[in-house]
C-alpha cells in the first residue's frame, strides 16, 4: 500500500501543543502528514481520564483526536491515516514491548525508528531493550564484542526518537543468569558460578553490575531500569559452593537482589524483575507454573520492597493460569507487570495462531484484573533467524485488542495504513507453522517448524524421520499446506514494508524442494530404485542447492536492510553447512551407483518406527547426533 493511498492529513501548529507538534513531525518522516496546507484538518484535545483514552471524530473536512497523553493521541492518528474513527481507551498505563537485541540480533538505529513509528501509531508507549551484553560499555572492551553492541550516542538517540513519540525506552539487562555470551571470555570468567550464571553476591559480580547501571543511568531518560535475575537455575552450586560451601537458593536470591536494587536506588533506577526464580525454588519440580508450589515464610518481608516483579508467561491458553498467577503475585505483595509473548522466537516468521491462542486470554484477564503494565517480549533464541518485521503484525493487532479492538479487519485496516503492507498476506505467511495439522499434544510433530526442515541435516534426515514416526503423510500435509500459501502470498512478492513476502516465497520454495527430496530419497534407496536416485543426484539435489542459494541471498538482504551485520555469520554458516550436506548427499548417492560403496551408512542409520520421538528445539539437537558444532 503506497503512502498516496492513504489519507492525506495536515495541522496548524500553533493550534497544538509542542509535544503533539513534535510527535506529527516525527511521523511525517513516512506518513502523508503536513504542518499546514491541504488535507484533512487534524485537531486535537486534551482530556482527562485514570485510563489511557483517544477519541478520533470525523466530521467534513477535519478529524477531531480527544487525548490522555501522547502515545493515545499517536494511536489517534494511526486511525485517521486508516480512515477509521471511534472511542478507543485501555486500562493500561504502560503497554509495550521488549526487543530482544542479545540472541544474534541487533536492530539499526534508523530501522528502530520505523518500528518506534508504528508503535506510536498502534498506541504503545514503552519499549524495553533487552541486552545482556550488547551494549559498549567503557573499559569493558570485550563486553559486546564482534555483537554489534549499541553505543551510548546511539541509545541516546533512539531515546530522544522515542520521547517525541510518547514512548519510554527501558534497558532490559541482566545481572545474574544468562550472561554466558560474556562469561565465557577469559576477563570474566572469575565472575562465574557456572557457565551461564554469574556469582551471586560477589563483590567484583556488583562492580560491574555498578557499570551496567553507570551506563544505563546516562544512556536513557527512564529511571526504570529491568535487572533480568530470572532462569538462574543451578544458582549457588557450581563454583560458589566450592568457593563459600551450600547455602540457602532463597537467601542467595534475595540477598544479591537486595545488593542489586541498592546499586540502582545509588543511580536514581527503579529496578524490576522478572519473578519466576521465587516460584521455581519453592515448587516441588523447580516449574515456574505450579500451583501447589509453597512460599517459604517471610519471603514477602525478604524480597526488595521496591523491586517490581514481572510475571512472564507465553505459553498458557486458559485464563484460568493467568488469572491464578496473577493472584499469586498479588499474594507475595507485590502489583505484578505483566509479560506476553508476540513469538518470533524459534520461528523464521512471526508465528501468529500461537500468538492469538497465548496472548489472546492474557490480555482479557489483564483487563478483567486491572493489571496497569503490560507488555510482550520477542525473544530471539537460538540465533534470531526470524523476518522480524512481519512479527509488526503482531504487533498491531496485540495493541487493538489491548485497546479493546476486537474486529480484525479493523486490525488490518490499521495495518494497511501504517505499515503500508496487506495484513491478510502477512498472517497467511505465518501458516508456515502449521499448527492446524499437527497435533498440539505431539512435541515430536510440533518441533517440524520451518527452521528445522531448512537445517535438518539431508543425509540424516533426524526431523524428517522423527515426524514421520509420528505421522507418516506429515510431508504430503505440508507440502499441501506451503503450496496453498505459496499461491495466497505470490501476488504480494514484491511487499517488502513489513515482513518480506519474497523471503516467504523463498523459503517456502526451498523447504518444499527440500520435503520432496527426502521423501524421494528414502523411497528410492529402500526399493533399490538406481534410476531414481539417479534422478534426485543429477536434477532434484542441484534444484534444491540453487533454491538455497535464493533464500539466502533474501535472508541477507532482510537482515542487512534491518540490523547490524553481527550475527548474520551464523546463520550463513548454517545455510552454507546445509549447502555442502545436499552436494555430500549427491556425492553418496554417486558412490553408492558406481558401486565405490555398498550401503548409504547415513540411511541405514535411521531409527526403527517404534522409536520415541523427542522433541528437538535447537539446531545443535536436531542437525547431527553430535552437540558440537
Amino acid at each position: 500500500m503506497s503512502s498516496e493511498m492513504q489519507s492525506k492529513l495536515s495541522w496548524k501548529s500553533q493550534d497544538n501543543p509542542p509535544e503533539i507538534n513534535a510527535m506529527l513531525t516525527t511521523l511525517s518522516a513516512e506518513y502523508p502528514l503536513c504542518d499546514g496546507g491541504k488535507g484533512l484538518k487534524l485537531k486535537f484535545r486534551k482530556i482527562e481520564s485514570s485510563d489511557v483514552v483517544c477519541n478520533v471524530i470525523r466530521s467534513r473536512g477535519e478529524v477531531l483526536i480527544e487525548y490522555t497523553s501522547v502515545a493515545a493521541a499517536a494511536r489517534g492518528v494511526g486511525a485517521a491515516l486508516s480512515k477509521q474513527e471511534g472511542n478507543y481507551s485501555t486500562s493500561f498505563t504502560s503497554l509495550g514491548i521488549m526487543l530482544d537485541v542479545s540472541r544474534n540480533m541487533v536492530m539499526r538505529v534508523e530501522h528502530f525508528k520505523k518500528w518506534l513509528r508504528i508503535l506510536a501509531l498502534s498506541g504503545y508507549n514503552q519499549v524495553l531493550i533487552y541486552a545482556e551484553d550488547t551494549y559498549e560499555m567503557e573499559d569493558q572492551p570485550w563486553f559486546g564484542a564482534y555483537r554489534g553492541a549499541y553505543t551510548m550516542e546511539e541509545l541516546q538517540e533512539l531515546d530522544d526518537y522515542a520521547v517525541t513519540l510518547g514512548i519510554e525506552l527501558v534497558g532490559c539487562i541482566q545481572t545474574l543468569a544468562h550472561m554466558e555470551q560474556i562469561l565465557r571470555h577469559p576477563p570474566y570468567t572469575k565472575l562465574a558460578d557456572s557457565e551461564r550464571v554469574m556469582m551471586p553476591g560477589d563483590p567484583d559480580v556488583l562492580a560491574l553490575v555498578e557499570k551496567m547501571m553507570q551506563f544505563w543511568s546516562k544512556a536513557l531518560r527512564s529511571r526504570r531500569i529491568h535487572i533480568g535475575m530470572d532462569e538462574a537455575h543451578g544458582m549457588g552450586r557450581g563454583k560458589y559452593q566450592t568457593k563459600f560451601g551450600p547455602n540457602n537458593p532463597f537467601d542467595l536470591m534475595t540477598d544479591h537482589l537486595k545488593k542489586v536494587s541498592a546499586i540502582c536506588k545509588e543511580y536514581g533506577l527503579a529496578p524490576m524483575i522478572w519473578s519466576d526464580m521465587f516460584f521455581r525454588l519453592a515448587a516441588a519440580n523447580h516449574g515456574y507454573y505450579e500451583p501447589e508450589a509453597v512460599f517459604p515464610a517471610g519471603l514477602r518481608e525478604q524480597i526488595e520492597p521496591d523491586c517490581q516483579l514481572v510475571y512472564w508467561d507465553y505459553y498458557h491458553e486458559d485464563e484460568k493460569m493467568y488469572t491464578d498467577m496473577i493472584r499469586r503475585h498479588r499474594d507475595l505483595g507485590k502489583e505484578p507487570v505483566v509479560a506476553s509473548g508476540i513469538w518470533t522466537w524459534v520461528r523464521m516468521w512471526y508465528d501468529h495462531q500461537h500468538t492469538m491462542d497465548t496472548a489472546t486470554p492474557c490480555i482479557n484477564v489483564c483487563r478483567r484484573e486491572k493489571v496497569r503494565e503490560l507488555f510482550f517480549t520477542m525473544w530471539g533464541d537460538n540465533g534470531a533467524y526470524c523476518e522480524y518485521d512481519s512479527a509488526l503484525a503482531g504487533i498491531v493487532r496485540c495493541g487493538d485488542l489491548a485497546y479493546g479492538v476486537e474486529d480484525e479487519h479493523a486490525t488490518a485496516k490499521r495495518f494497511d495504513a501504517i505499515c503500508m503492507a496487506d495484513y491478510g498476506a502477512q498472517i497467511a505467511a505465518s501458516e508456515m507453522h502449521c499448527a492446524e495439522v499437527i497435533p498440539s499434544t505431539d512435541k515430536a510433530l510440533r518441533a517440524v517448524l520451518p527452521q528445522n526442515i531448512l537445517w535438518d541435516d539431508p543425509l540424516l534426515g533426524i526431523v524428517f524421520d522423527n515426524a514421520r514416526r509420528s505421522q507418516p503423510e506429515f510431508d504430503l500435509a505440508l507440502l499441501d499446506i506451503y503450496d496453498n500459501i505459496l499461491c495466497r502470498i505470490m501476488p504480494f512478492v514484491e511487499e517488502d514494508n513489513a515482513g518480506s513476502i519474497a523471503y516467504a516465497v523463498a523459503l517456502l520454495k526451498f523447504l518444499s524442494l527440500k520435503i520432496q527430496l527426502r521423501g524421494a530419497l528414502e523411497a528410492a534407496y529402500d526399493s533399490g530404485d538406481r534410476l531414481a536416485l539417479r534422478e534426485l543426484a543429477s536434477t532434484t539435489i542441484p534444484a534444491a542447492i540453487t533454491a538455497l542459494y535464493e533464500f539466502d541471498a533474501e535472508m541477507r538482504r532482510c537482515w542487512l536492510k534491518r540490523s547490524k551485520p553481527f550475527g548474520l555469520e551464523r546463520l550463513q554458516v548454517r545455510n552454507a553447512g546445509q549447502a555442502a550436506r545436499l552436494e555430500e548427499l549427491a556425492l553418496r548417492i554417486r558412490e553408492y551407483l558406481e558401486g565405490d560403496i555398498d550401503t548409504i551408512e547415513e540411511l541405514d542409520a535411521r531409527l526403527p518406527w517404534s522409536a520415541e520421538t523427542p522433541y528437538y528445539v535447537n539446531y545443535a539437537q536436531y542437525t547431527s547426533g553430535s552437540v558440537i558444532i
